[in-house]
């Protein structure tokens, strides 16, 4: 539309238009249900209307509903003024028409209405379908009616034209029929030229023409025509919702349910005041401009709309609009309401800032007050002067409950916080805020503080991101705490809270701290990347930490030390860059019920005298081992299940004492349970199996004891005990291990009771290399190898045991060993009862040995070679000789038959009696064995040949 100022009067024309060519709406959108006829038609919209005329006539155009719309069209230069004076004298209008020579004597003077005469002109004319004549409108009457805006007028019942004043009529409005302009206007006007008129009234006025009709009422909701409206009052660029009392929050208008939430939202923010410096002076200084909205008010302070709170129609809602305020006092004591009003990013651009005093301060009375969508600052000049150690950019005192939200909070002095909440009743709910760049601590909670916190990010803060203490108790969910040049959450001075689901991570100290009694309560949380520890509890600490995720942390996961006792349940902590959990310096806890795994160190170590109660975790996959104990170590340590790491499962050294109940070790790389230097405790009922080393090893000193365990599947035996180990082993079941179910050897003194060894691959029991011990009440039996081998200089004592079922010997005795038997049963070994090799003295006493099958005796009385019963797995007990014809050494051995078969004429010598097997009839040597048959290839050849693998641990520590 192309619109023109004539002196006193408003004219709107149409723009030329070729033929069918659809018009366009205010908005820029095509409308499709209107085409104009031809090119260069014209039409006249409004008749100028006198100023003595006006009164008569402004209210009478729309008559089946009573609304002021032509008493205040604006000019096109101002937008914001009301045309107040117009020509009396009617103008006449051309349009085109189109040549009709038999209408020119049809029409007559009472066809052409009284103050309007339109001229035809133009051969483009006889296409329009608009045609406005001069004729006399009937008189009509409307009732008033209320719009749906608070503060709208009434409209009056008034004559048209030059006819005299008509009473006011009341009540209801008969039905009469619409006079031609009035069918025009409502009916047969194009969408886009009512659209252009509504642009230019208020929201009063639109909700007035909404009532007129239904096609009025669809073009005054028209979405363009609020958004224009509403960011002219608001400045948002996205409405900005407030479905009830302290919720504020933008929404896309694309995604949003309803058809017109600009509509929406002016409705709900419609009342309130408005801080926008150098606008107050002009929006009371034309008052006909902005007639209609009385429950507005403008100011060009926040201090001037605090005060303003006793203005008639002031419900507490204020809008500080775009720009930095500065240095003012804003104390808030009353439920008020105040939120920023900007384009774009609105934070951003509404800036408070205070250089001398807390920026804001919320005091007893302010229990419903609401702040958002603001930037506050403190930027004092002198940023560590001391006297600014009280002040804050929000400061929460007692007994008060505000709501922030979506603020941008900064503090760039050394001492204070950003926001202080402290005293008794103090209960706010900050949320959707940035606390960050503050150079001392961002969020500091005191004093039997509370409140809500949610979904806020903290952020770079010089100290804690959040300090909670002296019985503060919050309520923290949803927080994005990072980057702090410290601490992430400090807790201390007997602080608590709950804390659910915040995102902690890439803090330079750890993620989370606990001090001084402080007891808080973290749930669901990540901790992740400190560049110290993950958790830190100390110095009687507290506090459960309960499903969170610990992981990825430089130093610990967990840390808990100094006396202090919280409950780590139920939380997954994996990839550290040292270990998962770490108690030490007197440090207890509860360690129930996590998932532990892929750490660099140990999953769990417990040092100098700390005592937790470890149970029910899964420690596993660890680049080290699983669990740690030293220097003194104790604690309970049962129900787990520890399987996959590396090295040992379990360590226990330098004087520890834990107690290790009830847990499953296994499918560990190395050794599963390790006992060094000094390491005690008690292991028992545990399930130790499938280690590539032994299931347990006892050295240098350690003395455990190890009772009620089943320990198998070792590939390396069950128990090693060396090194002067020591140890009460008792009421055990070892089994199915690849090498002996015990080792006992260099100078080791353990006690057995009471255990079973069985169904071993190899032997039963070795002892070797100066190994003692007593052994007493087992059952060893189906082992693969002797029940019980004695070897290189050991001296045991066996004491009542039953040695039976074995597949090779009972007992054998070799290499200068000796040994004490008392009270043994030995029956229904394969290859015999006891064997004794040549130089062993053996002290004996009520031993029974019976019922052998004594396989190595029959074999020689019916002249076999002995490889026919032993192949090269086991090592039968006899005559030892070796044949100099046939240049063997020392470490090849000839059965006593095939020396008189094989070997007969040879020159031979008897070596000793001892365990071995034959190498003839395995075909090692140059001739042929005539007894065995077919060679089998040899692949070692004594049974001490392959001692245990010890473990490598230490290399480790």
């Amino acid at each position: 539309m192309k619109e023109k100022l004539g002196g006193d009067a408003i004219w709107v024309q149409a723009q030329e238009t070729g033929p069918d060519v659809t018009p366009v709406r205010a908005n820029g959108e095509k409308h499709s249900d209107t085409v104009l006829s031809s090119r260069g038609e014209r039409w006249q919209l409004v008749k100028c209307l006198t100023k003595r005329n006006r009164r008569r006539v402004r209210r009478r155009l729309f008559c089946r509903e009573s609304f002021d719309i032509f008493s205040r069209l604006p000019t096109p230069q101002m937008n914001s003024v009301r045309a107040s004076n117009v020509s009396r004298r009617p103008r006449r209008v051309s349009r085109p028409r189109p040549v009709q020579p038999d209408r020119n004597h049809q029409e007559r003077d009472e066809d052409i209405p009284a103050e309007m005469v339109a001229e035809e002109s133009g051969p483009g004319a006889q296409n329009s379908p608009y045609q406005l004549r001069r004729k006399s409108l009937p008189k009509r009457t409307v009732c008033p009616t209320k719009t749906n805006m608070e503060g709208a007028s009434t409209s009056t019942t008034e004559n048209f034209g030059h006819r005299p004043k008509r009473p006011r009529v009341s009540g209801k409005c008969p039905d009469l029929p619409a006079a031609p302009a009035e069918q025009y206007l409502q009916e047969k006007l194009p969408d886009e030229v009512v659209l252009k008129i509504f642009s230019y009234l208020l929201e009063q006025d639109l909700c007035r023409a909404a009532c007129v009709c239904k096609r009025f009422s669809e073009l005054a909701n028209d979405p363009i025509l609020w958004k224009r409206l509403y960011m002219e009052v608001f400045e948002y660029t996205r409405p900005m919702m407030h479905p009830e009392a302290g919720k504020f929050y933008q929404i896309n208008p694309e995604e949003y349910e309803q058809p017109n939430p600009w509509k929406e939202s002016f409705q709900q923010l419609y009342k309130g005041a408005h801080v926008k410096p150098g606008f107050a002076e002009h929006f009371y200084s034309n008052p006909a401009r902005y007639k209609g909205r009385d429950n507005m008010f403008y100011y060009d302070t926040i201090e001037d709309a605090l005060g303003g709170g006793q203005e008639p129609h002031f419900d507490g809602l204020i809008f500080v609009h775009s720009g930095i305020y500065t240095d003012e006092w804003i104390y808030i004591e009353s439920p008020i309401t105040m939120i920023g009003a900007a384009p774009g990013k609105v934070a951003e651009k509404v800036i408070i800032e205070n250089t001398r005093d807390s920026t804001f301060v919320f005091m007893e009375g302010s229990e419903d007050a609401y702040v958002g969508f603001m930037t506050i600052r403190f930027n004092p000049d002198d940023k560590s002067a001391q006297h600014h150690n009280a002040h804050h950019c929000l400061e929460i005192t007692v007994n008060c409950s505000p709501i922030i939200d979506h603020c941008i909070i900064r503090s760039t002095c050394t001492v204070g916080s950003a926001v202080c909440v402290s005293g008794q009743g103090a209960c706010p709910t900050i949320k959707h805020c940035n606390i960050s760049d503050c150079e001392n601590v961002g969020l500091y909670i005191t004093d039997h503080a509370q409140g809500i916190y949610e979904d806020n990010e903290i952020s770079n803060n010089a100290l804690a991101g959040i300090w909670v203490k002296n019985h503060g108790n919050p309520i923290i969910r949803r927080n994005h705490i990072h980057h702090g040049r410290d601490v992430g959450v400090f807790t201390f001075d007997h602080g608590m809270g709950y804390f659910e689901s915040c995102n902690i991570h890439r803090n330079r100290i750890a993620g989370f701290e606990v001090k001084a009694y402080a007891n808080p309560t973290v749930v669901r949380c990540e901790i992740h990347h400190g560049q110290t520890g993950g958790i830190y509890v100390h110095e009687k600490g507290r506090g459960q930490f309960i499903e969170n995720k610990i992981y990825a942390n430089n130093f610990a996961g967990v840390w808990i030390t100094s006396n202090s006792d919280p409950t780590i349940r139920g939380n997954a902590i994996f990839n550290g860059n040292q270990g998962g959990v770490y108690i030490f310096g007197d440090g207890r806890g509860l360690i129930e019920g996590n998932d532990i795994y892929g750490n660099a160190l140990a999953g769990i170590q417990i040092r100098t005298n700390s005592c937790p109660i470890v149970r029910h975790n899964k420690i596993h996959d660890g680049q080290h081992g699983g669990i740690y104990v030293h220097e003194k170590g104790q604690g309970v340590i049962e129900e787990n299940e520890v399987y996959s790491n590396t090295l040992a499962g379990v360590w226990v050294t330098t004087g520890s004492m834990p107690v290790l109940r009830r847990n499953r070790i296994h499918s560990g790389k190395q050794v599963g349970v390790y006992f060094y230097d000094n390491g005690h405790g008690v292991l028992e009922d545990n399930d130790i199996y499938n280690h590539m080393y032994s299931g347990v090893q006892i050295r240098t000193g350690s003395n455990p004891k190890i009772r009620r365990n089943k320990i198998w599947g070792g590939q390396n035996g069950g128990i090693l005990v060396y090194n002067s180990g020591l140890g009460f082993i008792e009421d055990n079941e070892i089994f199915d291990n690849a090498m002996a179910g015990v080792w006992i050897k260099t100078d080791s003194n353990p006690t057995l009771r009471r255990n079973k060894i069985h169904d071993g691959r190899d032997g039963g029991i070795c002892i070797f290399n100066g190994g003692r011990g007593l052994l007493e009440e087992n059952d060893i039996f189906r082992n693969a190898q002797a029940g019980v081998l004695i070897s290189t200089n050991s001296h045991p004592t066996l004491r009542k045991n039953r040695i039976f079922d074995g597949f090779a010997a009972g007992i054998e005795i070799t290499n200068h060993a000796t040994a004490t038997l008392e009270g043994n049963q030995i029956f229904n070994n394969r290859f015999g009862g006891l064997f004794l090799a040549s130089g062993v003295n053996v002290t004996m006493k009520d031993n029974k040995i019976q019922n052998n099958q004594d396989a190595i005796e029959k074999a020689v009385s019916r002249g076999q070679c002995l490889y026919k019963i032993s192949s090269y797995t086991s090592y039968p007990m006899h005559d030892f000789y070796r044949c100099h014809t046939c240049n063997t050494t020392d470490r090849n051995a000839i059965c006593v038959n095939c020396i008189k078969k094989c070997h007969q004429g040879h020159d031979v010598e008897f070596i000793r009696h001892d365990r071995f097997f034959c190498d003839c009839g395995a075909g090692t040597l140059s001739n042929p064995c005539t007894l065995a048959g077919e060679p089998t290839h040899d692949t070692d050849t004594l049974y001490d040949s392959a001692p245990p693998i010890e473990s490598n641990t230490l290399q480790h520590n």
